[in-house]
């Protein structure tokens, strides 16, 4: 089972977490100030750490450079109620692997760790083709393939591919789609992953059933494994 500390001084927020997390099949342990936070990630093996980036005691980025300067790859997922562009750069290029803003739905948070944890798996052979069905993406020649039949894709809809095949199986919801496409903070009020999901859901659809992009009310896009 794998184990998750997240390291949070709100207490609501904690038992939301454990709830979250505790629901998905995680082994949660907490740690309700930085400096705790620090020493269990110092002396334990954790599989992801879920980390708020403003604690009373500790920056949350103080401890994420105390983990990456001792050599500590654990994947973080940095939480916090500050969401704009600046400060999601700056937990990304201090070594964070994700970050979530607050407010945020229980269920996206476990989809975040799920993600994190799919991409702390080791590789041995440096990954060149995604699968999913009969389609085959081919990363460094960036072409997409059913069978004998190369889509017609635009990059975006080649990138908006990569990231459910990479995922797939896995309920994405907008956000995480247009963060992990275009890198930025999801406007609620566009419909951009609405077409790029569409038109690469019909492209396939007319080569066959699989692999199916289905539209999950409420939530977001499945691929299918």
């Amino acid at each position: 089972m794998p184990k998750i500390l997240s390291v949070d001084d709100d207490e609501l927020m904690i038992q939301e977490i454990l709830m979250s997390l505790a629901d998905s099949g995680y082994d949660v342990d907490v740690a309700r100030s930085g400096r705790a936070g620090l020493a269990k990630i110092m002396a334990g093996a954790y599989d992801v750490v879920t980390l708020d980036r403003m604690l009373p005691d500790l920056d949350g980025l103080a401890i994420l450079s105390a983990m990456r300067s001792v050599g500590i790859e654990t994947p973080v997922l940095l939480v916090s109620s500050m969401s704009n562009v600046d400060e999601r750069v700056r937990g990304l290029r201090a070594g964070g692997d994700d970050y979530l803003t607050k407010p945020f739905a229980p269920d996206e948070m476990a989809a975040r760790v799920e993600v994190l944890l799919r991409r702390k798996a080791p590789t041995h052979v440096p990954e060149t083709t995604l699968r999913a069905g009969p389609v085959e993406l081919d990363l460094i020649k960036r072409r997409a393939t059913h069978g004998d039949i190369e889509l017609d894709l635009q990059p975006t809809e080649l990138r908006v591919l990569e990231y459910m095949m990479r995922n797939q199986g896995q309920v994405l919801t907008r956000t995480m789609i247009f963060e992990g496409v275009w890198g930025c903070r999801f406007d609620p009020g566009t419909n951009l992953i609405d077409v790029h999901v569409g038109r690469l859901r019909k492209k396939l659809a007319a080569l066959g059933d699989n692999p199916a992009i289905r539209t999950i009310r409420g939530s977001g896009y499945l691929l299918n494994e």
